[in-house]
């Protein structure tokens, strides 16, 4: 019973820990949005957005709101984006996003994880070419010809659209992203999207198998376990 009670201990302490991580990610990209779109969700659309998602994951109240609060104060961190780009095991590539009040810091702390597992990091446009950055959208309905229709009516280049046993894609610019969602909500009614959200889509995917499966998942750990990691896109498989 000994040993079972320390692996779930620590199978919780995991789990705390991810979860930490998560909060502090989303309090972080909340305060950046609120500080520099104004705190009020209702006159910052990105805000409103950041807001929805982070309750969709399970954020506590508490995480949003203290970061709000500390964004209408109007001091405290100054955080900047960043983003680096390279090749990672079996020559895979990633784009990685992070908001830093260290940009030296953070930038270390990315080429570690790169260096640390036989990859290479690489200068800002090296691999950002092969992927698209696009707004997604994926909800339950039956009729794909309505938001489709509703997208056209509003001027809106949609990239793709699927509809597979009464779910919907749609990939359309990023530029588009409050335009198109404002519109499938028009034609569409009142939804619970399963994604919305901004994303770098590969053009295609590299499958990684064998050894480069083990380097793969160190690399993603280290880079997870960064508090300055807010994204990370990739164009890997795993055999």
């Amino acid at each position: 019973m000994g040993r079972a009670y320390q692996n779930r201990k620590e199978s919780m302490a995991k789990t705390s820990d991810m979860k930490a991580r998560v909060y502090s990610r989303y309090g972080r990209e909340i305060y950046v949005i609120a500080k520099s779109g104004g705190p009020d969700p209702s006159g910052n659309l990105l805000l409103r957005n950041l807001i929805d998602r982070a309750k969709k994951d399970q954020v506590p109240a508490h995480v949003i709101d203290r970061a709000i609060e500390k964004a209408k104060g109007g001091s405290g961190e100054d955080f900047s984006a960043a983003r680096y780009e390279g090749y990672g095991p079996g020559g895979m590539m990633t784009i990685i996003e992070c908001l830093t009040d260290n940009p030296n810091r953070t930038f270390g702390d990315v080429r570690l994880a790169f260096t640390k597992t036989d990859c290479k990091i690489g200068t800002q446009g090296s691999v950002i070419h092969h992927f698209d950055h696009l707004a997604i959208f994926v909800f339950d309905f039956d009729n794909e010809e309505i938001p489709f229709d509703a997208l056209i009516a509003s001027d809106i280049d949609i990239i793709d659209i699927e509809s597979e046993d009464g779910r919907i894609s749609i990939f359309v610019s990023n530029t588009d992203y409050f335009k198109a969602k404002q519109a499938i909500l028009n034609s569409c009614g009142d939804l619970n999207f399963e994604i919305d959200e901004i994303q770098y889509l590969p053009h295609e995917y590299i499958h990684i198998a064998g050894d480069d499966i083990l380097l793969f998942e160190k690399f993603m750990t280290m880079l997870n376990e960064l508090d300055d990691v807010q994204h990370v896109h990739h164009n890997a498989k795993l055999e």
